[in-house]
């Protein structure tokens, strides 16, 4: 007698196995606390113990330099290639980002010195509570006040009080933006056009005081990414010129300085084919019980009609759950996602439901989101070549 079929069904990836961000000792949360901290910034803990004190400190960041694609392309990199060793002070290991790896998440995390669950910028598009609308935390709109979105002092700030001489780098175009004034503020900015001449800024506001605190970002590389790819010739040639760059700024370092050199998130190429690209726009299952989409394609924050929480939640691990990470607020909350508290004002802005892609795929939204359905390069999850960033280390 012939034995009944199986279903051989896999079962949903367990939102306990998706990689949680070091948060507390290897997250770029940790890094400007612990460099204030040297300083003898009151308010901040040195919370990366690998990391040795110095009198002024240098971050240049570098929007979608990713650990693992400076160790693919010793080519393009050799200067940041040759630097791998030194990363995290000596121990040639990477920092993570945080959950989400996105620009404005990680430029937050960096700047306040605090986990997404607490600056409360958990994703490139999250629900304000307060309207119900999606709000895009990179573009700032629609617009709400800074201070109530995100009301904790920055780093540079606490600098700046205890008499260090803090200072910011970057473009013009960057200078009054929302997210400068909640991630990055304090200290004075200095608005300059090209790579150049940030590099030969930023080595003279680090010697502008005893103690010193500057940052500097260079954007161009994550754009080449997203709209070329980590593969194309573009991006390649972007990554030349900030090789280029580093070097310029590392030969310039005045006494008694550190550069550390990081970056936001990694980065990494999805195909354009529907096995790859699952169009929430277009897929009636994933749509059923959805209020608003936000995230993006490899992170996404999925807000439910009220009492449809657990069938959206159902219907997302049954489609996705081989592919994604799938977890309820509260399991994400409680599996430390955004870190290891999450204040009452950010609670509501985190989806009912919460996708993290382990493998190389998106949740794009072709008529909504047109632009970002387009790009080529992609990053927002927990994988390595997302989530694994530098730290870079130049004395002098």
């Amino acid at each position: 007698m012939a034995q009944p079929a199986t279903w051989d069904h896999p079962e949903p990836l367990a939102v306990e196995s998706a990689p949680v961000p070091e948060y507390g000792s290897g997250s770029l949360a940790d890094l400007l606390p612990t460099l204030a901290a040297g300083m003898g910034v009151p308010g901040t803990t040195a919370a990366i113990p690998e990391l040795t004190p110095a009198d002024r400190n240098c971050v240049f960041l570098i929007d979608g330099l990713g650990w693992e694609q400076i160790k693919d392309h010793a080519d393009e990199a050799p200067y940041l290639h040759a630097l791998l060793g030194s990363s995290r002070g000596g121990t040639g290991r990477p920092l993570t980002a945080g959950y989400p790896a996105t620009t404005a998440t990680s430029l937050a995390s960096v700047g306040t010195g605090l986990p997404p669950g607490a600056h409360g910028l958990p994703g490139y598009t999250v629900r304000n509570p307060a309207t119900g609308e999606l709000m895009n935390q990179l573009r700032w709109q629609p617009w709400t006040k800074p201070q109530a979105w995100q009301p904790y002092p920055t780093i540079f700030q606490l600098a700046q009080d205890a008499g260090v001489h803090a200072a910011q780098v970057s473009s013009p175009t960057f200078q009054n933006t929302p997210l400068t004034k909640v991630a990055l503020s304090g200290g004075t900015f200095h608005g300059r056009l090209t790579g150049e001449e940030r590099m030969d800024l930023a080595a003279e506001q680090l010697a502008a005081g005893d103690r010193s605190l500057v940052y500097t970002y260079y954007a161009e590389l994550d754009g080449a990414g997203h709209r070329y790819g980590i593969a194309s010739d573009t991006w390649r040639g972007q990554l030349m010129y900030v090789d280029r760059l580093v070097q310029r700024l590392a030969d310039q370092l005045p006494p008694r300085s550190a550069l550390y050199v990081t970056a936001d998130h990694g980065m990494i190429d999805v195909p354009f084919d529907e096995e790859h690209r699952i169009d929430f726009d277009a897929d009636w299952e994933l749509r059923a019980g959805v209020a608003l989409l936000g995230g993006e394609g490899r992170a996404r924050h999925v807000y439910a009609v009220p009492g449809a929480g657990n069938d959206v939640l159902t219907c997302w691990r049954e489609v996705l759950g081989e592919q994604f990470w799938v977890a309820s607020r509260d399991e994400a909350i409680a599996a430390g996602w955004f870190g290891p508290h999450v204040d009452d004002r950010v609670h509501d802005r985190l989806g009912d439901v919460i996708a993290a892609a382990r493998d190389d795929v998106l949740i794009i939204a072709s008529e909504r989101e047109p632009k970002e359905s387009a790009m080529v390069g992609n990053h927002g999850s927990m994988t390595p070549a997302e989530q694994f960033v530098p730290l870079l280390e130049v004395r002098s």
